[in-house]
């Protein structure tokens, strides 16, 4: 009797990922891709000049500040009265190709990258990790998480450390992601499916956290200056408790999308998968037993760990700490501590790289200090390249002020449709979640919808609170697919490392679940929350 062999067929959802992964692959190179969009963007902005497109709207006024990606905000003066204050702004289209237009491209593409905030961010926070994975640390540290970790909750750990990791702003990008990329690789999961459950933690939960964190405070801040009435004002805590129900919400999603979706599309990883370096030798994943170097290496890293925390500690936590908010004594609200996390992440791996060296016998001389951080730098060229083509698409964007013009519009026509609340929160998600392609950071998009909608919400008896939290959902899952989110070339960077050949469209590909599953579930439960009128945090109510 002959055996009948079953062809395995991929299931709709697989055939759908993988017909986005082809399209998106099938484009040319990101710089190419960017390039176009600058040609597009100059006529676009020509066209809509001379067609007098404009908008006139309320922009809450908002302090100084520097948004998550790095790159500084709204205000070229910090904002100091007490009383809400609300600016009547007319944005008109600017043409790139009039006189002025022409002379800004002309003059203004150093400028663009210098302030391309990202760009420091990457090489200041790669140059320590760089030096820690170089000597060999990080390698002996993920051996090490991997033996103490139960492999059932390596997943939801990442993720959770991924969401969590909004409160140091930029370090999830930078350490969290590669580092869950390599955990799964030691265990021989597919890297790329830790690499996805941290990028959906880390950019796809960054709207929200079990701790107040900066965003809170900028929020609440745009939040109070777009309320007349003082008495209705929100607290920086307002949002807390849907904060962290929502973390536990978006850990068990997204652990649930990479083990029962993404990580059966990807299947099992294979070596030859990888590119092969100039040295010819394919990495391999790392080794499951620590030698005595490794173990002296390791302990030498954690009394290094050890001296690093009481340095921030001294500097922190007396109440005449340097690193305290100068005024207020704050650790978080416009603190030095919060505006330092990066020059942080240079000093623990800095100096835990170089303990471990020295522990190891991996560092003899200051040349085995010098070269790892050379070499970090120089494999990071062609993603300088691309950062600096996006800074000039994203500065003449912002330039154009057609983005503002697209989000005023929908906001109004959004504010014109009389719907009930819940689909008036159900449409601000969506309507943040479409803008976010487009315009990204937490604060520019909300400093312009604020002072729609917020009053709106208070016309119908509905807490300012509800409003921030919808903007929060909307505001976050779409990060993870949108290459214009400064982080994205980097992510792109990072899966290169395991497979030849990924582009655009493979990350894209591989985290549209997780846009879509998290849109979907966080929607679900903010109308749930307020249907059943539960607070939303200390002082965060549903109704005034």
């Amino acid at each position: 009797m002959s055996e009948v062999v079953q062809e395995h067929r991929p299931s709709g959802l697989q055939r759908v990922l993988d017909a986005v992964e082809r399209a998106g692959n099938r484009v040319p190179h990101p710089v190419i891709i960017f390039l176009v969009l600058i040609g597009l963007l100059i006529v676009a902005s020509h066209v809509f000049a001379l067609a007098g497109t404009s908008v006139t709207f309320e922009q809450a006024a908002v302090s100084e500040q520097v948004e998550p990606s790095g790159e500084a905000l709204i205000g070229d003066e910090p904002y100091q009265s007490a009383e809400p204050e609300v600016e009547l702004v007319t944005v008109e289209a600017q043409s790139l190709l009039s006189a002025d237009g022409i002379r800004f491209i002309f003059t203004s593409p150093v400028a663009n990258f210098n302030g391309f905030g990202v760009v420091g961010v990457i090489m200041v926070a790669m140059l320590g990790v760089g030096l820690a994975e170089e000597v060999g640390l990080i390698g002996a540290f993920i051996t090490r998480l991997v033996k103490v970790t139960p492999r059932r909750l390596v997943t939801a750990s990442i993720v959770l450390l991924g969401v969590l990791s909004s409160i140091a702003t930029d370090a999830g990008y930078l350490v969290l992601i590669p580092l869950a990329a390599a955990v799964f690789h030691s265990l021989g999961r597919h890297p790329l499916a830790g690499l996805a459950a941290a990028f959906a933690g880390v950019g796809g939960g960054f709207g929200v956290n079990m701790l107040v964190t900066p965003v809170d405070g900028m929020l609440a801040e745009i939040t109070n200056e777009s309320i007349a009435d003082p008495a209705q004002h929100v607290s920086i805590t307002g949002n807390l408790y849907f904060g962290i129900v929502s973390t536990l919400v978006i850990t068990l999603v997204a652990t649930l999308l990479t083990e029962k979706v993404v990580e059966p599309r990807l299947g099992t990883y294979r070596e030859d998968e990888a590119p092969v370096p100039a040295d010819g030798e394919v990495t391999a994943p790392p080794s499951h037993d620590l030698g005595p170097e490794q173990l002296r290496g390791l302990r030498f890293a954690f009394w290094g760990l050890v001296g690093v925390t009481a340095l921030v500690l001294l500097l922190t936590v007396p109440s005449w700490g340097p690193l305290r908010n100068p005024e207020t004594g704050s650790l978080i609200e416009d603190s030095p501590l919060m505006g330092s996390i990066i020059f942080l992440i240079l000093l623990y791996f800095f100096v835990m790289g170089l303990c471990y060296g020295k522990g190891a016998g991996t560092i003899r001389t200051s040349m085995d200090v010098i070269n790892p951080m050379t070499k970090t730098i120089a494999g990071l060229a062609g993603l300088f390249f691309l950062l600096l083509v996006i800074s000039q698409f994203i500065a003449y964007f912002t330039y154009s002020q057609l983005g503002t013009i697209a989000a005023v519009q929908m906001a109004d026509v959004l504010e014109r449709a009389g719907l009930p609340t819940v689909w008036l929160i159900v449409g601000l998600i969506l309507m943040t979640a479409v803008v976010d392609i487009f315009i990204g950071g937490v604060v520019p998009k909300w400093a312009i919808f604020a002072p729609i909608f917020v009053p709106l919400f208070v016309q119908l008896g509905i807490s300012p609170d509800v409003a921030v939290a919808a903007y929060r959902v909307g505001d976050s899952p779409v990060n993870v697919v949108t290459p214009l989110m400064p982080y994205f070339a980097l992510i792109v960077i990072f899966a290169e490392r395991y497979r030849r050949k990924v582009g655009v469209g493979s990350v894209i590909s591989l985290m549209l679940p997780y846009t879509v599953a998290l849109l979907l579930v966080w929607s679900v439960l903010l109308v749930v929350w307020y249907l059943l009128g539960l607070p939303l945090g200390p002082g965060g109510t549903i109704y005034l």
